[in-house]
Formats: C-alpha cells, structure tokens, sequence
C-alpha cells in the first residue's frame, strides 16, 4: 500500500487534467453506473463543524474510494483554515484489498468542488459574463473563482463577507491573481449587479432573498453541504427557469432543493441532474434570460475521479 501526502499531490495534480474525468463522473452517476451510498456525517455544535464521509465506486472500475474530509468553521480563529483534515482511501474494487491512501488535508475536496463550480458555470451561465459575484470569503470563494478563470474571460468580481477585514483580504489576494474585486456592504447588491453568483458559505440562514436575482442570473450554491443549512431564499427557486442538482437523491436532504421540496414551491420533476446536461440528456441554459440554479452537494464520483487520477500520478513519480 502506498501513502502520499500533500506535498505530493500538489506536485502531480497540475499536470492533470480534471474536467473530463469530473465530467465523466457526473455522467456515470446519472446514467447509473455507480453505487454511491447516502453520506456519513458528523455534525459538531461546539466549535461548530462537520465531517463527511463520502464513498462509492463506478461499475467495472478499478478502485473503490472512501473520503473523510472537515469542516470546522471557527478554525480561522486559531489561524488555520476551515476545512483541513481529510485523506481519501483507495481499494481494489475486485479484491477490497487497500491500494493507498491520499492525505490530502481536504485540499482534493475543495479542489473537485472549485472544478465542479467551474463546469456548471462552462453549460449554465449566460454566453457572456459581465461580473462574478461571491458571498463568502473562504477557501472556496477563492477556489471557485480561481477556476471560472478557463471558462470565462470575465475579470470583474464582487465579493460579500460577513467580516469586513476578510473581505480586504479576499480582495487583496485575488487581485494578486488578476481579478478585479470590489468589496460590497450587502449581499443584494452583489445579487443586483452580477449575472454569475458562487455562494460558498455554511449560513443557516438565507443571504439571498428572490427578488435581489434578475433575469439572466446564474448561481452555483455550494455552501449548504449539510442539513439545515440554506443560503437562497426559497423564492429564488420558484422564481428559476432551470434547476440542477450535482445529485437528485442527495438533493432531497441538503443542499437548496430540499428546502424549495419541503415548502412545496418546487417538484421533484422540476429538477435536471447535471450528468443528464454533460450526457447531453437534457437541455442546460437556452437563453440569455433565464435564471438557472446549480446546487452542489458535494458526490462521491467527483472524490472517485479526483482520488484515481491522483493516486496514479503520484505512483508514477515515486
């Protein structure tokens, strides 16, 4: 068994390319080729985080792949980041034998997540983009910016956060990186001036009301990982044209969707998984005007594809 850590891993992963393979993964989801059981948990109240415990395997593949990964959201208090505990774990999918182990520090969990953010904004944002917008100041704000950039020629960001002096920092950072950032007072402005919006926080209570969201607006919601978190009012999904779900089933207990069910303001058959879109199953955006939601839950295909990729890149180096 080979075990790799992060020093490892950030050496081979940017010499992948990981869109095709999350893309594969979505698609084998959909179309059924996978067992991927409900997500195992932990939540904690005091200091307030959660574990995921992700795993599955794609029919006739090599591996199976068991993912840990943390969030522990009063960690920048202590001066370190949120979610930095997690390791992937990679069988033998024909004989459960242990082939090795990825000690990631959930750098490969937010890396898939940014990837994902990027493929829903590549087939569901408006042909052109004019200004990013971003409630939050973390990790994954910056990580999902950081990928819009091989989708998008849009530089313009407008960045939302609770703490004022994250937000600089946010703003200094990614201007570092060539995006040009502009700190907002109030999420409904962020809402009334971008048409592309990547809300990545873990609120249990909603930063979006429906009627800050114009016409033509795209959001990625990748913050409600967990139950009982929501960042959009429900209003915005009785008010979308097109809502899609990285997973239907995992979207019936977490995420946005299972907010918009429980109130009764969608349908389940409202809802389009986003394999079906990749698979050219069914149609993503198909105007400029409509408002189009992707809730990102986080599927254990995307730690599949990640964790197989990685793995084998940095057998080959060692």
């Amino acid at each position: 068994m080979h075990v790799f850590g992060l020093e490892q891993i950030e050496q081979v992963l940017p010499d992948l390319d990981l869109f095709p393979l999350i893309k594969d993964g979505f698609k084998a989801y959909s179309s059924g080729r996978t067992v991927v059981p409900p997500v195992g948990e932990l939540i904690f109240d005091d200091p307030p985080g959660d574990v995921h415990i992700k795993y599955g395997y794609i029919k006739g593949d090599d591996y199976f792949v068991i993912k840990i990964a943390s969030g522990f959201y009063e960690n920048a208090e202590l001066g370190s980041a949120s979610s930095q505990g997690g390791m992937m774990l990679l069988f033998d999918q024909r004989t459960g034998r242990e082939k090795g182990v990825l000690v990631d520090e959930c750098y490969l969990t937010n890396v898939r997540t940014a990837v994902a953010g990027a493929i829903c904004a590549e087939v569901l944002a408006p042909g052109q983009v004019k200004s990013i917008g971003v409630l939050g100041t973390g990790v994954q704000a910056r990580m999902q910016v950081s990928y819009l950039s091989t989708v998008t020629k849009c530089r313009q960001v407008k960045v939302w956060g609770r703490n004022e002096q994250k937000m600089f920092k946010y703003q200094d950072e990614m201007r570092k990186e060539g995006w040009q950032v502009e700190t907002c007072a109030d999420p409904g402005y962020v809402a009334a001036s971008c048409d592309l919006i990547i809300t990545a926080t873990p609120t249990k209570t909603p930063l979006l009301r429906d009627d800050d969201v114009r016409k033509g607006t795209h959001i990625t919601a990748m913050g409600s990982d967990s139950p009982g978190k929501q960042e959009l009012e429900t209003g915005i999904l009785k008010k979308a044209d097109l809502i899609v779900a990285d997973s239907i089933l995992q979207c019936r207990e977490r995420g946005e969707i299972v907010h918009g069910l429980s109130e009764g303001v969608i349908n389940e058959k409202d809802i389009i998984e986003l394999g079906d879109i990749l698979d050219e199953k069914a149609l993503g955006r198909t105007s400029d005007d409509q408002i189009t939601i992707a809730d990102l839950t986080g599927v254990a295909v995307q730690d599949i594809q990640i964790a197989k990729a990685v793995f084998e890149a940095c057998n080959k180096g060692a």
